[in-house]
């Protein structure tokens, strides 16, 4: 995992509720033993060693002996600091993220914040690359927080199982928890809303090779959105063609690279229209097709995912799939201060969304 930045949001005491000041974190890289390899090492699952040592639930005297011993071998210490601190507030909490790259996270950190602010802590945001992950580097944590958002993939489940069998809060947010421990997660709905954004292209504007810009490989959105464009084409007979999926990765510069590319090659194939798989991708496709001479909609209809702020305002008007991001933020916020509290939310909060029609996708709305 590398580190590209920190940013703390940091309240100072009610008579200066305004003030901010950055944080500059070092860390060292860390070798310790991860559950997961008490649990092979033992031949349990990481969930049976979660419940050795957090003592919530009877376990065999049988496993109890062979996961001491397989601790005491491996010098394992279930992140002494998460327990260190349960007693000592940081009066922070942490949100880990992929990137701060595009306009889909001003709202999100809106809604944290919010409540961050509404309980007096204060909140810290760390940015992680998951192509060049890390694991023994956690810009935020046990050792400055007391409780951790996590946005997709900016932690591996091995990290996750480790901090949720140390007791350490944790609420992941567009992402579910892994299968082997249960994490509270907040997302929206991806699947119906994509299939229902491109049967639109397919209905009503009587599109048949619609170009799908593929998000992150490793991200639940992503996945979610490919499988709503793939079932929007068997419901319509259409056929799936890989020649028809180009990399967007949810960034605008990715995705006009990838559509740039793909319009210079005299040989591509044939297209009529593009679900850029996001509306920051959405822009850099815009562009792609103006510098080729294409024009949005009248040559080829454009639709993105999110609703983001600056798409009623994009020349055309994005047409799109509102999802409540704000909300998500709030929402995952408050159920890491139900955590504190003991109280324990629902297991998976899956928001819904909504199909915004604009001129994009040749509509005259």
């Amino acid at each position: 995992m590398t580190i590209s930045g920190i940013v703390g949001f940091w309240r100072t005491p009610k008579s200066f509720p305004n003030e901010h000041c950055s944080l500059t974190v070092m860390t060292k890289k860390s070798h310790s033993v991860t559950i997961r390899q008490v649990a092979q090492e033992a031949g349990v699952s990481v969930a049976t060693v979660s419940r050795y040592i957090n003592r919530n639930t009877p376990i065999s005297e049988d496993v109890s002996k062979r996961l001491k011993t397989v601790m005491t071998d491996l010098k394992y210490t279930p992140h002494a600091a998460a327990r260190h601190l349960a007693s000592k507030k940081t009066w922070a909490i942490g949100l880990l993220l992929t990137n701060m790259h595009n306009d889909f996270f001003a709202p999100l950190l809106s809604g944290i914040e919010v409540i961050t602010s509404a309980h007096q802590y204060n909140l810290l945001v760390a940015v992680s690359h998951t192509s060049t992950r890390n694991e023994g580097l956690m810009p935020v944590g046990p050792h400055n927080t007391d409780g951790l958002l996590v946005f997709a993939d900016s932690l591996s489940d091995e990290s996750l199982e480790d901090l949720h069998a140390s007791g350490f809060p944790l609420v992941l947010i567009h992402r579910s928890s892994p299968k082997t421990v249960t994490i509270p997660s907040v997302t929206v709905e991806n699947k119906a809303a994509t299939q229902k954004l491109v049967e639109h292209l397919i209905k009503v504007h009587h599109r048949k090779r619609i170009l799908f810009m593929q998000g992150p490989v490793r991200q639940e959105d992503s996945y979610w959105r490919e499988t709503g464009y793939r079932s929007a084409l068997e419901a319509n007979g259409i056929g799936f063609d890989q020649d028809l999926v180009l990399r967007g990765d949810f960034e605008r510069d990715i995705a006009n690279k990838s559509m740039n590319d793909f319009l210079s090659n005299s040989n591509h194939v044939d297209f009529d229209a593009v679900f850029a798989g996001d509306d920051d991708a959405a822009i850099g496709v815009i562009s792609a097709l103006k510098d080729h001479g294409v024009h949005v909609p009248n040559d080829m209809p454009v639709v993105g995912f999110d609703d983001v702020r600056f798409s009623a305002y994009l020349t055309p008007p994005l047409t799109t799939v509102s999802a409540p991001t704000e909300e998500v933020g709030r929402i995952a916020a408050e159920q890491l201060f139900s955590l504190f509290h003991k109280q324990f939310p629902e297991d998976v909060t899956l928001l819904s969304t909504e199909l915004i029609i604009r001129r994009s996708c040749g509509c005259n709305a």
